[in-house]
C-alpha cells in the first residue's frame, strides 16, 4: 500500500524562484535608482537593469506558479506487516 505526499521543502524549483527573485529586485531597483544616462546610453538607450529584473521577477512568479500547480510528490510505502493493532 503506498500513498502520496506533498513536500516542498527542497523542491529546486523553490530555490530557483528565490535566487532569481533576489536578484531580480537587485537589478530592478539599481535599474530605477541607480542606473545613469551614461549607463543607458552605453546600452542603446535601454535600461537594461530594469528590463532584465523585470524579467527574472515574472520568472519567479511562473516558478511559484508551477509549484503550487504541481507540488512535488514523494510516494510513501506503508509495510502491512508492521501493523500493530491484531484482525
Amino acid at each position: 500500500m503506498s500513498t502520496e505526499t506533498r513536500t516542498s521543502a527542497f523542491d529546486i524549483r523553490l530555490i530557483i524562484a528565490v535566487l532569481t527573485g533576489v536578484y531580480g529586485i537587485v537589478l530592478t531597483v539599481l535599474g530605477l535608482f541607480v542606473t545613469s544616462a551614461d549607463e543607458i546610453d552605453k546600452s542603446a538607450g535601454v535600461n537594461i537593469n530594469l528590463w532584465t529584473g523585470l524579467a527574472l521577477i515574472v520568472v519567479t512568479l511562473l516558478f511559484v506558479v508551477w509549484v503550487r500547480l504541481r507540488p512535488l510528490r514523494i510516494p510513501v510505502h506503508h509495510d502491512e506487516e508492521d501493523t500493530s493493532a491484531p484482525h
